[in-house]
């Protein structure tokens, strides 16, 4: 067995934030204190939830703004920062960001350096829709010493050109920040995995990329989170076990990053990248892989 080229120990982070202006501080004491966990258990990547410092159900627009702060300089980004940078590890959290008059639904990858970069969710879930701005960033991937690192947001998931513009944009590893929800009845089958985490395996499969999905449990102003929490090899399945679907935890996985760059190739004739039609279908979808970045 070959010796890892860029070795990562991945944490996925489970937790119940709660929405409304008294339980901020606490929610990104808890945010921290759970982060700090998976950081002395050898973590050199920890994903957070969506929205992981401020809850999700805001009552109004007003209160959405309340919940908001600019990226980078906001409180919290500044104290994940801080964090990523002592701890000596990559970092990605989901919040409420403000940037003039407009909100948007964020995602933001932090580093032992500091700010790398942010992505806006480009598909609203319901309500979503009343407070925030549909995302403006396109689909970026960071390039970091661990590898190449892509982000979306809970509801892209159930959008396959998300992960697929993804992967061909030469990602390693996907990091999937979700606040899971209701979704058409049963909410779950009898292994207990919700339909997100069968999309996200599958969207690993499809496009041989690590994918580490963090959601949230608990329940928050009438509405029940689904929780099941993991992380998904090139290959699909599961590393380890998917979290439960009510308790707050932090799912650990090792990893080769990088092997995610030869994984398409499933045998001598088959290679998933190359398969692909884009002399057919490509110029439709507005998208193609990057250049720069080959797999």
């Amino acid at each position: 067995m070959s010796e890892p080229t860029s070795p990562a120990r991945i944490a996925v982070i489970q937790l119940d934030p709660q929405v409304g202006m008294a339980n901020r501080a606490d929610n990104l004491r808890q945010s921290l204190a759970l982060a700090t966990e998976a950081a002395k258990g050898g973590a050199t990547l920890i994903v957070l939830p969506e929205l992981s410092n401020c809850g999700y159900f805001f009552s109004s627009r007003q209160d959405a703004f309340d919940h908001s702060e600019a990226v980078p300089d906001g409180v919290s980004v500044r104290a994940w920062i801080d964090f990523a940078c002592s701890h000596q590890v990559y970092l990605v959290a989901g919040l409420s960001e403000i940037d003039n008059r407009q909100l948007f639904n964020t995602a933001v990858l932090l580093g032992p350096s500091g700010f790398i970069g942010k992505y806006r969710k480009a598909h609203l879930w319901n309500l979503e829709k009343l407070w925030f701005t549909p995302g403006d960033t396109g689909f970026p991937v960071f390039e970091t010493p661990i590898g190449r690192i892509g982000l979306l947001i809970c509801w892209d998931i159930w959008f396959p050109e998300v992960p697929r513009i993804l992967s061909q944009q030469g990602a390693d590893i996907i990091c999937s920040l979700n606040n899971w929800v209701w979704t058409p009845p049963p909410l779950f089958d009898e292994a207990g995995k919700c339909m997100a985490s069968y999309l996200t395996m599958t969207a690993a499969h499809v496009n041989n990329v690590f994918i580490a999905a963090a959601s949230r449990v608990g329940e928050e102003r009438g509405a029940r989170y689904l929780g099941c929490s993991l992380i998904a090899g090139t290959n699909g399945w599961p590393i380890g076990a998917v979290a439960s679907a009510d308790h707050q935890e932090i799912l650990f996985a090792d990893v080769d990053i990088t092997s995610a760059r030869s994984a398409p190739i499933w045998n001598n004739l088959n290679d998933l990248h190359r398969d692909r039609r884009n002399d057919l279908y490509d110029q439709m979808l507005g998208y193609s892989q990057h250049p720069a970045l080959p797999r």
